[in-house]
């Protein structure tokens, strides 16, 4: 047996770990402390050093803390420095979207508006009518839906003008299968968004059991696809309205004796779209006591032009009073040519008479020469027949005119002397 084989050992238990630093420099400022004098000023320095270092970490700590952590999203502050909304349209649009709480989406639908040409005014206006449309998922709703149009041939400042219309529709799945009938049925989508302008039902209304049953009642009453066009345009609660409610409207028509088929019925239907059956019956009453009308006179002039049950108790009165005291009609004469009614007093009604009564009592114009017909002619075809050619005769004719379109009617038409060969007053 070797020697070291032969010795025998104790095994020792191990070190302690070697305290860290910071303990280290502790004790030496321990021992440091207890080498001095223990007065109560230098523990009460030592106390307030502590009470120092302490409320200065708490400090510090609260201020990392809260740089650290961001700002709440402000959706005020935020649609009026993105969206240029005002304060007052922030306030309220903000209501609805309180629970966003970064401006990750609203962001990405202001890129894509922007990419349409959207004015900062246009902005605003979509999301005052549409504040949603800011909580979009771009990428599975606008997006899709925006290619989908221009795939329809849409220009990008058409589709700005359909969102400026109708934002809530325009991201729905349906707004493709709405514009490929509607288009088609208008005749073009300049005529549709007219129409969409004042009724925007148009978008959400269910195309097969009310829109199409209403074009197809419409096409029963002779009412054809060019005129239903411009039937819906002025009214086109006509496509949109429940269709018990078109086939009501369809028989005041008829009640107020225009036929289906004729080329009146349409503007019949106008009216009936407009007035109830109580008011219908009230505005006939109106033109009979105005006009001093008969029933059978009442109803000549309302089949012949059923649009003048349109116009206000105020027009007709006031028309009543020119056209039977100053011109001199008779109520007969006004019953069979109602279309004279339909015509501004002030712009055409007034303006035209002074000019054929002067040319008249001037012999520049027969006196059979109708003022029914003076007023029926376009401003164009006036100018010609009863302007122009009196130009060298009466050079002021033209001015005079002009003034009482203005509303500013001369004392008289006068006649300047002329060189030679001219009549003169």
């Amino acid at each position: 047996m070797g020697v070291w084989q032969r010795c025998s050992y104790t095994r020792l238990p191990p070190l302690p770990p070697a305290p860290p630093p910071a303990m280290i420099l502790l004790q030496k400022h321990i021992l440091l402390l207890a080498s001095r004098p223990r007065s109560a000023t230098t523990l009460l320095s030592f106390h307030h050093r502590c009470l120092f270092s302490n409320t200065r970490f708490a400090t510090t700590s609260a201020v990392v803390a809260a740089s650290a952590s961001p700002a709440p999203f402000a959706v005020q502050d935020y649609l009026v420095s993105s969206y240029h909304l005002t304060p007052a349209q922030a306030v309220k649009a903000s209501k609805v979207l309180s629970h966003l709480k970064c401006p990750s989406k609203p962001d990405a639908v202001l890129a894509v508006l922007s990419d349409l040409g959207l004015s900062h005014a246009d902005l605003a206006a979509v999301v005052v009518y549409d504040p949603l449309l800011l909580c979009s998922e771009v990428d599975r709703t606008l997006v899709p839906r925006l290619a989908e149009l221009r795939d329809l041939g849409l220009s990008p400042s058409q589709i700005a003008r359909l969102v400026l219309a109708d934002p809530a529709r325009v991201r729905r799945s349906t707004i493709v299968s709405k514009l490929q009938y509607y288009v088609p049925l208008f005749g073009s989508f300049e005529t549709f968004l007219q129409a969409l302008k004042k009724n925007t039902y148009l978008l959400s209304s269910d195309l097969e059991n009310v829109v199409k049953p209403n074009v197809a009642l419409l096409r029963e009453c002779g009412v054809g696809a060019y005129d239903i066009a411009k039937l819906c345009v002025p009214a086109p609660r006509l496509l949109t309205t429940k269709p018990e409610r078109l086939k009501a409207m369809v028989g005041r028509a008829e009640g107020l004796g225009v036929p289906r088929g004729s080329g009146m019925f349409r503007y019949a239907l106008l009216a009936a779209s407009f007035l109830g059956e109580e008011k219908l019956a009230a505005k006939v009453e109106l033109l009979k006591k105005t006009f001093r009308w008969s029933e059978a006179e009442a109803a000549i002039a309302v089949a012949r032009q059923p649009a003048v049950l349109r116009n206000s108790q105020d027009k007709l009165l006031r028309t009543s009073e020119f056209l039977m005291s100053e011109v001199g009609l008779e109520p007969e004469y006004i019953a069979h040519r109602p279309a004279m009614l339909n015509h501004s007093l002030e712009a055409r009604l007034k303006p035209r008479y002074y000019v054929v009564k002067f040319l008249k009592e001037n012999g520049l114009l027969e006196r059979d020469r109708s003022y029914c017909t003076a007023i029926q002619v376009s401003e164009k075809v006036f100018l010609q027949k009863y302007i122009h050619p009196h130009k060298n005769a009466v050079p002021r004719l033209a001015k005079d005119y002009a003034a009482t379109l203005r509303g500013e009617v001369p004392a008289r038409f006068r006649l300047q002397e002329p060189t030679t060969g001219s009549i003169s007053i």
